[in-house]
């Protein structure tokens, strides 16, 4: 049986701090992450074997969604927007690990993750207008507006955390459901549809992230492409 996703148990404690498993996992991934990058670095040639073709085609599609979305150079946003997805790409496909739960069904996990967009958005919205331009944004079109944008700020990142906590910890759930019934084998078309969903997931949670970030950029108005992406989504 399942654990209930909203409350972990501490695998140990450094000092007073409870290290759960969430965390674990998301240490282990990060340390997978990096040695991945690392090692790729260290290969990059002018004639690109397979990891790196595979490498600059995401890098291509993802300077693409930039662009499209935020009307930017997508070059200051490249780093941040694909940590996240891969990021969460990985963590969503980490259940296929025998005995491990993938870190985004936990929502500490996604509260962290939208936090990071949240603290961006302010950073990329103060960096590009300046303080006093990107304050008075929330004051647009009418100073009446200023609890209600601030209030979007909040509830779109409340958005991000229930959007992939729901969506990933409701797919693990039905898995553990149906193998603990059905056996081995019969889960593998579900495992296959998770896999697909992780992937689908993952991408949402990253353009929304690209969506709010260039709403902030842009003084609080998301362009059309943006705007359009998120309502899709």
């Amino acid at each position: 049986m399942m654990e209930n996703p909203l409350i972990t148990d501490p695998v140990f404690f450094i000092g007073r701090v409870p290290i759960t498993a969430p965390v674990l996992g998301t240490w282990a991934i990060m340390a997978v992450l990096m040695i991945a990058s690392l090692w790729l670095r260290s290969r990059l040639k002018p004639q690109p074997d397979l990891a790196q073709t595979v490498a600059e085609v995401l890098v291509a599609t993802l300077d693409g969604q930039i662009s499209d979305t935020m009307r930017r150079d997508p070059a200051p946003y490249r780093s941040l927007i694909g940590a996240i997805f891969v990021f969460v790409l990985v963590a969503n496909w980490s259940s296929l690990v025998p005995g491990m739960e993938p870190p985004t069904a936990h929502i500490e996990t996604d509260a962290a993750l939208a936090l990071i967009v949240f603290v961006a958005t302010v950073y990329f919205g103060i960096k590009t207008q300046g303080i006093g331009r990107y304050l008075a944004s929330f004051a647009e079109p009418s100073w009446v507006m200023i609890p209600l944008n601030i209030v979007e700020q909040i509830t779109r990142t409340f958005s991000l955390i229930v959007r992939l906590f729901g969506n990933v910890m409701s797919g693990v759930f039905v898995i553990g459901i149906v193998l603990s019934l059905a056996g081995l084998f019969l889960p593998i078309p579900l495992m296959a549809l998770d896999l697909l969903t992780g992937a689908v997931q993952a991408y949402i949670f990253a353009v929304l992230a690209t969506v709010f970030i260039g709403s902030a950029v842009e003084g609080g108005h998301a362009p059309a492409a943006a705007e359009k992406q998120e309502s899709s989504s």
